[in-house]
């Protein structure tokens, strides 16, 4: 093989190790960029119940939040005509925003814990009463990666309130922090419309 060839050859081997570290970015960011919007396609078929459900019967809801952060309400308002139903959404993550918020109180969390089906009953009950909604929703868990209270990763609790009713409904997820908070607010917005239709709106 000739010099000439040989010097060729090299410079082919290295542009292709160039060229290696960012086809692999690429193709990193294209499977990232295709989960997020699968990801985002996901939820719409429940929001769009959601969003028939409470128009066609003319409802408000109201939403407390806690370990979804604000899912749930971006979800439901991601579709136009949320105005129409959508009463309030609040993200009541600490302890402290539980109480001044939504006028629970450190007693009940001590007897409780903040990751329970009472907590999770009395965010919907209160969210609902202080908004002057017809439905609350609400979630609270642990998504991880950590244990708290004592409570394993995945715990969340949903709660639904209507009236002088309360339902909760326990979740056990598996998934990273990001996947649980999806699946927890997905799994809330469900919860829901099985209320609603095992209700008197159903």
């Amino acid at each position: 093989m000739a010099a000439e060839e040989i010097e060729d050859r090299s410079s082919e081997i290295r542009k292709e190790k160039k060229i290696e570290p960012v086809l692999k970015m690429s193709i990193w960011y294209y499977n990232k960029i295709m989960k997020a919007l699968v990801t985002e396609s996901l939820p719409l078929s429940i929001v769009e119940r959601v969003h028939t459900a409470f128009r066609k019967r003319g409802l408000k809801l109201s939403i407390a939040e806690s370990c979804t952060g604000g899912l749930i309400s971006h979800y439901i308002t991601s579709l136009p005509g949320a105005s129409l139903f959508f009463e309030a959404g609040a993200v009541t993550y600490s302890i402290k925003a539980k109480g001044k918020i939504l006028g629970i109180y450190e007693d009940s969390i001590s007897r409780f814990g903040v990751i329970s089906r009472e907590i999770a009953a009395l965010m919907a009950s209160s969210i609902m009463r202080i908004t002057g909604s017809d439905f609350g929703l609400s979630t609270t868990g642990n998504l991880g990666p950590d244990v708290l209270e004592g409570k394993e990763r995945g715990l969340v609790y949903i709660g639904v309130a209507h009236k002088d009713k309360t339902w909760t409904k326990e979740l056990r997820l598996s998934g990273d922090r990001m996947d649980n908070k999806e699946k927890a607010s997905l799994k809330a917005l469900e919860f829901l419309v099985e209320i609603m239709e095992e209700s008197s709106y159903g």
